[in-house]
C-alpha cells in the first residue's frame, strides 16, 4: 500500500471506495432514480488534493537568486547530483549576469564578482595546494577602515603580491579585499592591464593610493619594485632599497596605519641564476631571468617550483599623530626604515621556521 494510501481518512476511505446502496422498491421515486429534490442535494465531496511535487534544484535557485531566503518552504533533502546542479545553475546565472553587463566595477575598474568567482578559485589552489602556505598575525589587519600593507617583493615573477591579496581575503574573518598598487609596466600590458585592474589593482602613485585610503580600503604596495622580484637567487630575501618612501607619504597624509608584512617563499618558485641585460633591453624589459627551467624548458618552465610558503602580518605601526609631518623628508625616511627593518627581522624568524624550502 502507497503511502498516500495510509495517510487517507478511514471516512473518505469509504465515501470514495465502497458503492452506495440500491434503494428499496418503497423509496420515493426520486430517490430510486438516484436524484434527490434541489432542495435536499447532498454537497459534493471536494477531491483530496495532489500531493504537492518537490521543487527542483533550478527552482531552489531562482528562489535565491530572487531575493527569496533559502530556509523559507517546505525543507527538501539535497538528492544525489544536487551540489552539482546548483554548480551548474550558478554558472549559468553568472555567465548571463556577465552577458547582461548586470554587474558593478567601481571608479578603478575593480570587479568583486568577476575577483571571486574566477580569480581567488585559481589562486586559491596555489597558496592552499600548491605552495602550502601558513598565514598568521592577520589579526594584526583591521577588520574594518583603512590600512597601508607594506610586504617584501620576490619571486622573479610577481606572484607573492597575487597571493598575499587572495590569502589575506580568505583567512581574514571579514574577508577584505587588498587594493594592489603596482608598477607602471603592468598597466602597460595589454591584457595583464585588464587583469590588474579587474582584481582591484591601480597604479602606484600617490594620488590613487590616497584616494583609496581616504574611501577606507585596504592597500598593498610593495616598495622594492622590480628591485625586489628581479634580484638573484643569491639574495634572496636581503631586502633593497626602498625607494623615497612615497607609501609612506600617501600613509601620514591619511593618517592610515601601516601593516608590515613578510613573505617567505617565492624566492625559490623561479630561481634567478642570472639576468640577460641586453635581451632585457631589445625587449624593454626591467630584466631576462635565467632560472634553472627557464629558457631551457620554454612554457614548461613557467610552472613554479613548489616551495614552502610562510606568511606573517606583523603589528600596525599608527601615523595618526604625524599626519602634519608627510613632507618633512626625515620623518618619512625614519618610518620607512622602521617598516623595512621590521620586515627584514620577521624574514629571519620565518627562516628559522622553515628550514627546508620544499618541505612539507
Amino acid at each position: 500500500m502507497s503511502g498516500f494510501e495510509e495517510g487517507r481518512d478511514p471516512q473518505s476511505v469509504g465515501r470514495f471506495d465502497v458503492p452506495e446502496q440500491v434503494p428499496g422498491p418503497d423509496a420515493e421515486p426520486a430517490r430510486r432514480n438516484g436524484h434527490r429534490p434541489a432542495a435536499q442535494a447532498a454537497p459534493t465531496p471536494a477531491a483530496p488534493p495532489a500531493p504537492a511535487s518537490p521543487p527542483t534544484p533550478a527552482d531552489r535557485v531562482d528562489r535565491v537568486d530572487a531575493g527569496v531566503p533559502a530556509g523559507t518552504g517546505p525543507a527538501v533533502a539535497d538528492r544525489a547530483g544536487d551540489h552539482w546542479d546548483r554548480k551548474v545553475a550558478n554558472g549559468l546565472a553568472f555567465l548571463r549576469r556577465r552577458l547582461a553587463g548586470d554587474y558593478e566595477v567601481d571608479e578603478f575598474g575593480f570587479d568583486p564578482e568577476l575577483t571571486d568567482a574566477v580569480f581567488h578559485p585559481l589562486l586559491r589552489v596555489l597558496y592552499r595546494d600548491w605552495f602550502r602556505t601558513e598565514v598568521s598575525g592577520v589579526e594584526h589587519v583591521p577588520a574594518d577602515g583603512p590600512a597601508l600593507v607594506v610586504g617584501n617583493h620576490s619571486g622573479t615573477v610577481a606572484l607573492d603580491a597575487l597571493i598575499l591579496s587572495a590569502a589575506l581575503h580568505d583567512k581574514h574573518p571579514a574577508h577584505r579585499y587588498l587594493r594592489l598598487l603596482g608598477a607602471d609596466l603592468v598597466f602597460r600590458m595589454p591584457v595583464v592591464s585588464e587583469l590588474a585592474r579587474k582584481t582591484g589593482g591601480t597604479v602606484a602613485c600617490n594620488p590613487d593610493a590616497e584616494r583609496l585610503l581616504g574611501g577606507g580600503d585596504l592597500v598593498g604596495v610593495f616598495p622594492e619594485g622590480f628591485k625586489g622580484i628581479g634580484k638573484l637567487y643569491a639574495d634572496r630575501y636581503k631586502l633593497q632599497r626602498f625607494g623615497r618612501g612615497g607609501f609612506v607619504s600617501a600613509a601620514l597624509r591619511t593618517g592610515t596605519p601601516i601593516v608590515p608584512v613578510a613573505i617567505v617563499g617565492g624566492e625559490e618558485i623561479y630561481p634567478m641564476l642570472a639576468d640577460i641585460k641586453p635581451l632585457a633591453r631589445l625587449l624593454k624589459l626591467p630584466y631576462f631571468p635565467v632560472t634553472p627551467t627557464f629558457p631551457l624548458l620554454g612554457p614548461l618552465g613557467m610552472v613554479p617550483l613548489p616551495s614552502k610558503w610562510l606568511i606573517e602580518f606583523c603589528p600596525p605601526i599608527p601615523t595618526a599623530h604625524l599626519t602634519d609631518s608627510a613632507d618633512d623628508p626625515l620623518v618619512v625616511f625614519n618610518l620607512a626604515d622602521q617598516v623595512r627593518e621590521t620586515i627584514q627581522q620577521t624574514l629571519h624568524t620565518l627562516l628559522e621556521r622553515r628550514p627546508d624550502p620544499f618541505g612539507p
